[in-house]
């Protein structure tokens, strides 16, 4: 979970990191340097209403517990944590140059309305969605558990990696491409987004809520292969493994377990959480070469329009 956590708070701090840091960028630009104080008082707004948010979820969860259904709570917020983590992919393969241009543009619209308050609640959505996804997020990855994934190390190391870089970009004398990072930190969410689909798909097949195209002859749910001597996924596991043979599996239950909260791992997957795992990853593939070609074409036709315009402007010269 702590990888997870890591991860989860880097990208989100680091998204909220640049929009305001171009915010304020901007503002110091143009000389209107009066406007931060209102900027920052909307970050720090959207913070502690953050915290509210993780405190309702961590009751709703418990209160779900006590009536025997935090499990059925649990798939939902997976589900839809893929769904948040595929929006959140795709929204990144579109980010180049011109990221920061758009948010100038909204910013100068916002100063142009004119007052504090515009500036305030700008800065606290920004700030707050990337709060609310990664409050939602943590419910996934944890279980329910959202406190031990706010108190883990990885949590902490994301958000202090994110200012990190945030300064190199906008301080340093090398700037980080906007589009090489988020290109860079994709690859890390689409193994965890496909992770919580193949849990949830498991968690179901565990209830009974779904059944399974291959069962064995006692009617359980078939396995495509099964690799507990390689890597068992927890150390009960493991435990187990080593009664009934005598012989201990090749890499601990400990590094299994690891894998499975990070990637969805599991050492008996049946035939549902396979297609699931990989029909996910062709689809998004899909999706993103879409994106790239599109994105190609309309570079290509506005270096084409740029030329026909540059030859006609000499021709009427």
């Amino acid at each position: 979970m702590n990888m997870q956590a890591f991860l989860i708070t880097f990208r989100e701090a680091m998204e909220a990191i640049l929009i305001v840091g171009v915010i304020l960028a901007y503002i110091r630009k143009i000389g209107e340097t009066r406007w931060n104080k209102w900027v920052w008082t909307g970050v720090v707004l959207a913070i502690a209403a953050s915290y509210g948010v993780a405190l309702l979820f961590q009751v709703v969860l418990s209160g779900y517990e006590s009536m025997s259904n935090q499990n059925y709570l649990r798939i939902g917020i997976m589900l839809a944590s893929t769904g948040l983590l595929t929006h959140m992919i795709l929204f990144m393969s579109k980010q180049n140059r011109t990221y920061q241009q758009s948010v100038e543009s909204k910013v100068a619209t916002i100063l142009t309305a004119g007052g504090a308050l515009n500036m305030i609640v700008h800065s606290f959505l920004v700030t707050l969605r990337e709060g609310v996804e990664t409050v939602f997020f943590f419910a996934a990855i944890g279980g329910g558990d959202i406190q031990s994934a706010l108190a883990s190390w990885g949590a902490l190391l994301g958000v202090i990696c994110a200012g990190v870089l945030g300064f190199v970009m906008f301080k340093g004398a090398k700037r980080v491409p906007i589009g090489k990072f988020f290109k860079a930190t994709s690859v890390f969410l689409m193994l965890i987004s496909a992770g919580l689909l193949v849990q949830a798909i498991g968690m179901l097949q565990d209830l009974g809520v779904i059944g399974s195209v291959y069962r064995t002859a006692g009617g359980q749910i078939g396995e495509v292969y099964n690799i507990v001597w390689l890597m068992p996924e927890h150390p009960n596991d493991e435990l187990h493994y080593i009664r009934d043979t005598g012989h201990h599996p090749l890499i601990n239950g400990q590094v299994g377990l690891f894998f499975k909260a990070f990637l969805g791992y599991s050492h008996n997957p049946s035939v549902e959480e396979v297609a699931a795992y990989w029909g996910y990853m062709l689809l998004l593939y899909i999706g993103l070469s879409r994106r790239k070609s599109a994105k190609a074409a309309a570079t290509k036709s506005a270096e084409t329009a740029a030329l026909v315009n540059g030859k006609e402007q000499r021709q009427g010269a």
